[in-house]
């Protein structure tokens, strides 16, 4: 029986931001694990993890419990291993998600606030510079909506002043910076797969990195801070005499003060059947936002389209929107009564908990504050067809034909 939402018209059903679809290949992967008698992490996490390395140009991928907490454990882990103290700071765009500044706040550190590019939305390395001070610690580039940051520039600063780089790459899974991979161009690299991004597991996320000693730690602090020894409930198996008795021994040592960011096989499964498809997904997604541009650029007067510098590839989780010559409200509305999701473009200067904890400094950051006016996004997602891309272009020309 068909669901109320199938039943209706094409020329009414519900555009979203972000679906899942899960599929014979995502269900066969979950029956795998429930089969095995398995939730905890496993051969399934394994592979997921193995795969994601690879694609990414990392040695190291760790699957773990959300993107957030994939930031978390890095931005915690670099403070352990550097010997940083609370209140250092660490350098996060004006404009992104809340949890990229809210796990500095978690980690009892300062988040110092950098403008963004205004063809880009990514942070500017010039505005980098400007808020550096003798307490800075790290950067935290975010690679937003599908397009990498300009990473040499945030590099070359980070070399200069002996900083660590954490990519938040939470919306910008696949995409390549000069040849290289997103996740690959800092100390470590943070991705999520929740509902709406790239790989959808549902809840999850990745940290990757190539080095060895910050993911042995990571895999320490995201299982309680437990010692390395036994990190896996098969730690102990295969093993005996002496080094049986170690383990057993150990199993309850806490090295560090850790959290419980571990994820399931399940998601694990339902993620893996999607990224063994990755190819397909990401030429989907590019070919939808070119669909987008082409049925656009008449109206660029009034909408500033993304841009794509030539050193990089824009993979498009989202398609951003952001209007020249007016503030967004009313369009936003005007998609929205015609069941055209939208999300407004990751406003955070704005918000009760940045002013409680930074006062009210949003005025301090122009291009962050014009993105508040007037960006937001539509879903650029491999589940849309044609006639629905092709029906959002219609309706943003309804609103200006007005």
């Amino acid at each position: 029986m068909a669901s109320t939402e199938e039943s209706l018209p094409q020329s009414n059903r519900f555009i979203s931001v972000g679906e899942i679809v899960i599929g014979e290949k995502e269900r066969a992967y979950i029956n795998r694990a429930l089969d095995a008698s398995r939730l905890s992490y496993g051969p399934i996490t394994e592979r997921f993890e193995s795969l994601f390395a690879e694609i990414h140009d990392c040695k190291h991928a760790i699957f773990c419990s959300s993107g957030t907490s994939a930031l978390h454990m890095a931005l915690g882990v670099l403070k352990e291993a550097r010997g940083w103290s609370d209140d250092d700071e660490v350098i996060v765009p004006a404009t992104t998600f809340v949890a990229t500044a809210n796990v500095v706040y978690h980690c009892r550190m300062r988040a110092a606030f950098a403008d963004v590019d205004r063809e880009t939305y990514n942070v500017d390395p010039a505005q980098i510079e400007k808020r550096i001070t003798k307490r800075t610690r790290a950067i935290i580039p975010v690679h937003l909506v599908g397009l990498p940051a300009a990473m040499d520039d945030v590099n070359a600063i980070a070399d200069k002043h002996g900083l660590e780089v954490i990519e938040d790459s939470c919306e910008t899974m696949f995409a390549r910076y000069k040849g290289r991979s997103v996740g690959s161009l800092g100390a470590i690299g943070c991705f999520s797969t929740y509902v709406a991004h790239y790989i959808v597991a549902g809840i999850g996320g990745f940290a990757t990195t190539n080095d060895d000693d910050l993911a042995i730690r990571m895999r320490c602090y995201m299982n309680h801070g437990r010692d390395p020894i036994y990190l896996r409930i098969d730690d102990d198996q295969n093993v005996a005499n002496a080094k049986l008795h170690e383990i057993a021994a150990r199993r309850f040592s806490f090295i560090s003060a850790g959290h419980n960011f571990r994820a399931t096989e399940l998601e694990a499964a339902i993620g893996l059947a999607q990224l063994e498809d990755f190819g397909s997904i990401k030429k989907r997604r590019v070919e939808i936002a070119h669909r987008f541009i082409a049925g656009l650029e008449d109206l660029s007067d009034h909408i500033q389209l993304p841009t794509v510098p030539e050193d990089r590839e824009h993979v498009f989780m989202l398609f951003p929107i952001v209007l020249k010559d007016r503030e967004k409200q009313d369009m936003i509305n005007y998609l929205e009564d015609r069941r055209i999701e939208t999300r407004d473009l990751l406003p955070l200067m704005n918000q009760p908990i940045i002013k409680s904890l930074y006062g009210d400094i949003a005025h301090e950051y122009p291009v962050a504050s014009w993105l508040l006016r007037s960006g937001f996004y539509v879903g650029c997602h491999q589940y849309l067809t044609d006639a629905q891309v092709d029906r959002v272009i219609a309706t943003i020309h309804e609103f200006f034909a007005r």
